[in-house]
């Protein structure tokens, strides 16, 4: 009797944990603080996936700005910080620099509205379908992702 009850405790707990990441609002799902002044607050939701350990969330953050052909890149990081008495992830991307530019001479020289990335450390993100994605930025920048996957072809390395 008491492997029945305990099953069917865990699986009202998953079912819980499912339903927390498809919450209508972040609120329902755990006391995520609000933005401070000069940041927004950004949630990505996930949806489920079979093995999701083969999976993994690109983070891209940036801002759109007038550049010209030279590559541009915006720098910070993405510090991973956890909410107190429940022990989820959030992340914070405190201070963006740049822009940075490659200094190639443009023949056309026409300035054009584009997406520069952050460019830095924390930006790949484990897979977890089960709890949102929070991010705080500052006012100003834009988050995008990207979803990747593992090949399911995988390979023998060489001893040498």
């Amino acid at each position: 009797m008491k492997p029945l009850v305990i099953s069917a405790a865990l699986t009202l707990s998953l079912s819980t944990l499912c339903s927390v990441a498809n919450a209508a609002k972040l609120e329902d799902v755990a006391p995520y603080p609000k933005a401070d002044a000069g940041f927004t607050r950004q949630v990505i939701r996930l949806p489920s996936q079979k093995n999701e350990e083969d999976y993994k969330v690109q983070i891209i953050a940036g801002k759109t700005l007038q550049v010209d052909c030279n590559q541009q890149r915006l720098t910070g990081k993405l510090q991973e910080k956890t909410l107190k008495g429940w022990g989820y992830p959030m992340y914070r991307l405190d201070k963006v620099s740049g822009p940075l530019s490659t200094m190639m001479a443009c023949p056309d020289g026409k300035p054009h509205p584009d997406f520069v990335p952050v460019v830095g450390d924390g930006f790949m993100l484990r897979y977890n379908s089960k709890l949102p994605i929070v991010l705080y930025v500052p006012k100003g920048v834009e988050v995008r992702y990207r979803i990747w996957s593992a090949s399911k072809q995988i390979k023998q390395a060489t001893a040498e």
